[in-house]
C-alpha cells in the first residue's frame, strides 16, 4: 500500500471532516501528496483541529463541489479522488430538501463533469451510505438488495451513486462506490445529534449529560471505527477489480441500540441514560434492525473490520477526552 500511495497526488473532498481528514492523516503517513477541499458549510464536521498535525504538509482549499470553476482546479492533475463531501443529515433532508438536492445531486453532477473535462483518467472513490437501503426486509443486507430509502438524504444519496456508475460506464471514469455504514471514532463532530450518533452520545458523556434513547432501544446496529473505513477506502483506490463496483462497508458484528449505549457508559466509566418516546420525525424515518452482509468487500477488496467495538470506543474517549475544548462550540 505504501509503494501505491507514495508520491501519489490525492485529492480528498470533504477533507476537514470526519472520514476525509482520518484519512488525509493516514494518506499523509504513506507519504502521499495530499490536497484537501471543504466547505466549511455550517454544522458539518469540518474543523482545522482534525488535520492539525499534518496542516503543514497538505494543500487546503476552501472550496464548494458545487463550484465548477474552482473544481477544475482542483482535480485536474490529480492521479486519485476521494469524494467524501455531501450533506449527510437524515433530518436535516426532510427539513431543508432543496439543500440536499442542491449538494448530493448537483453537487455530484458538477464533480463528475469536472473530472470528465479536466481529468477523466483520475481514479475515484465516491463514499455513499447505508441509507440507500433504508428499512431493509430482511438482514443482512447484500448489495444486490433493492434501494428503499425512509429520507431524501438517501434518494440523494442513491441518486449520486446512479450518476457515477453513469460516468463509469458512459466515459470511462474509474470509478467505486463505498456504502459506509455508521461510522465513529476520532475527528467527527459531537456538538449535535443529526448525524454520528455514537459520537454524539461519547460528547453527551464526556460533558456529564443524560443520553435520551427513543423507544425501547432493541434495534439492532452495526458500528465501524474510523480506521476501518480509513482502509477500505484505501483498497479500494487501488484494486482493479474495485472499478465499476459497489460495496457493502460496515461491521461484521451488531449489537442493540440500548447495549451499544450500556457499553459506551461502562467504557467511559461514567454515564446515565433514559427511555423517552419516538419523536414523530424520528420515528417516521426509522428503519428497525440492520445489518450488512460484507462479503463482497471481504473477497474482491481483501478489506475486513479488525478493531473491535469496545477497543474503538477507549480510542475514541482517549481522543476526546484530550481534545475535548476543539470540538464543542465556544461557550
Amino acid at each position: 500500500m505504501e509503494k501505491f500511495y507514495k508520491d501519489r497526488n490525492v485529492l480528498i473532498t470533504g477533507g476537514l471532516g470526519f472520514l476525509g481528514s482520518n484519512l488525509a492523516l493516514r494518506l499523509d503517513r504513506l507519504g502521499a501528496r495530499v490536497t484537501l477541499v471543504d466547505a466549511f458549510l455550517p454544522g458539518h464536521g469540518a474543523n482545522w483541529r482534525n488535520i492539525e498535525e499534518i496542516r503543514g504538509s497538505v494543500q487546503v482549499n476552501l472550496c464548494d463541489i458545487r463550484d465548477e470553476h474552482a473544481m477544475a482546479r482542483m482535480v485536474a492533475d490529480k492521479q486519485t479522488i476521494f469524494h467524501i463531501a455531501g450533506q449527510t443529515s437524515h433530518t436535516d433532508s426532510m427539513t431543508d430538501p432543496f439543500l440536499d438536492i442542491d449538494i448530493n445531486c448537483r453537487g455530484n453532477m458538477v464533480f463528475l463533469e469536472t473530472v470528465r473535462k479536466h481529468n477523466p483518467e483520475a481514479r475515484v472513490v465516491y463514499a455513499s451510505t447505508r441509507a440507500i437501503y433504508g428499512a431493509p426486509v430482511t438482514v443482512p443486507v447484500t448489495e444486490a438488495v433493492r434501494p428503499n430509502a425512509t429520507d431524501i438524504y438517501g434518494v440523494n444519496k442513491y441518486a449520486g451513486e446512479a450518476y457515477h456508475m453513469i460516468y463509469h460506464r458512459a466515459h470511462g471514469i474509474p470509478i467505486t462506490v463505498l456504502r459506509c455504514s455508521n461510522g465513529y471514532g476520532p475527528r467527527a463532530q459531537i456538538e449535535h445529534p443529526k448525524f454520528g450518533i455514537l459520537n454524539w452520545f461519547v460528547g453527551l458523556i464526556l460533558r456529564n449529560q443524560k443520553i435520551k434513547i427513543f423507544g425501547d432501544g432493541a434495534q439492532l446496529r452495526d458500528y465501524t471505527f474510523a480506521d476501518d473505513f480509513i482502509e477500505a477506502f484505501l483498497l479500494a483506490g487501488m484494486k482493479q477489480d474495485a472499478l465499476g463496483q459497489v460495496f457493502n462497508i460496515g461491521a461484521t458484528t451488531q449489537i442493540r441500540f440500548l447495549d451499544m449505549v450500556k457499553t459506551l457508559i461502562e467504557i467511559a466509566g461514567q454515564g446515565e441514560y433514559e427511555l423517552v418516546p419516538w419523536p414523530p420525525e424520528y420515528k417516521k424515518i426509522e428503519v428497525g434492525d440492520f445489518a450488512y452482509d460484507i462479503s463482497k468487500a471481504q473477497t474482491v477488496l481483501g478489506w475486513s473490520p479488525s478493531t473491535a467495538f469496545e477497543d474503538g470506543l477507549r480510542k475514541t474517549f482517549d481522543f476526546y477526552r484530550a481534545n475535548l475544548e476543539h470540538y464543542l462550540p465556544a461557550e
